[in-house]
């Protein structure tokens, strides 16, 4: 049985601020307070996990103990089924620089490597975030998203944030990056793991 969330407010572990919006904007109409990991000082706890579902219970768990309030992580990333599923836990680590991230470079690697092997057209690809949402007491519940599609280059569009520019989504002919951002929301990853999150925690 699901564990129903009953505060007004809810701590978003992320310091992303796409990510930030992409929630406030998702759980608003549920009269939760979304509240980010920068706004409570809280520190970016070093991700040792090798699975999404890792990672993102070392967030949520660490936030709450350090807030004593529910909190909710994400771990997304990409995952290109040419490449064996990589990026995939290592999405953002493409794409670091030593002095933040490059996105650019980071699609520019994926597409590198899939035209070293000659993958097969179209390629496919998946974008996929799980959540947790933990309480202080050490409980935890857990919800997954998978949005499919494929990869196309040269990359088109300057909405979203990460891969999008690269990503056709199943069903559509324009990168999540060409789309708007809150049409984007209704489709995407995190959105489908925020609309199981809803169903479980709020009876949504």
């Amino acid at each position: 049985m699901t564990r129903a969330f009953d505060g007004d407010t809810l701590v978003f572990a992320t310091h992303n601020k796409g990510k930030l919006e992409e929630m406030e904007h998702l759980l608003t109409p549920f009269g939760v307070k979304v509240v980010g990991a920068a706004e409570m000082d809280l520190p970016e706890p070093e991700e040792t996990e090798d699975t999404f579902v890792g990672n993102a219970r070392i967030k949520a768990h660490a936030a709450a103990k350090a807030t004593g309030l529910p909190c909710l992580s994400d771990d997304s990333g990409i995952t290109i089924d040419a490449l064996n599923g990589a990026p995939g836990v290592y999405t953002a680590d493409w794409a670091e620089t030593g002095n933040g991230r490059d996105f650019v470079m980071a699609m520019t690697r994926a597409h590198n490597e899939l035209e070293a092997i000659n993958a097969a057209h179209p390629r496919l690809a998946q974008f996929r975030s799980t959540l947790v949402v933990a309480w202080p007491d050490g409980h935890d519940e857990v919800f997954e998203g998978v949005a499919p599609g494929h990869l196309t280059w040269p990359m088109r569009g300057d909405q979203g944030f990460g891969y999008d520019p690269m990503f056709v989504p199943e069903g559509h002919d324009i990168t999540f990056a060409e789309m708007d951002r809150w049409e984007k929301n209704k489709i995407s990853h995190r959105a489908l793991a925020v609309q199981k999150f809803v169903k479980g925690c709020f009876g949504g």
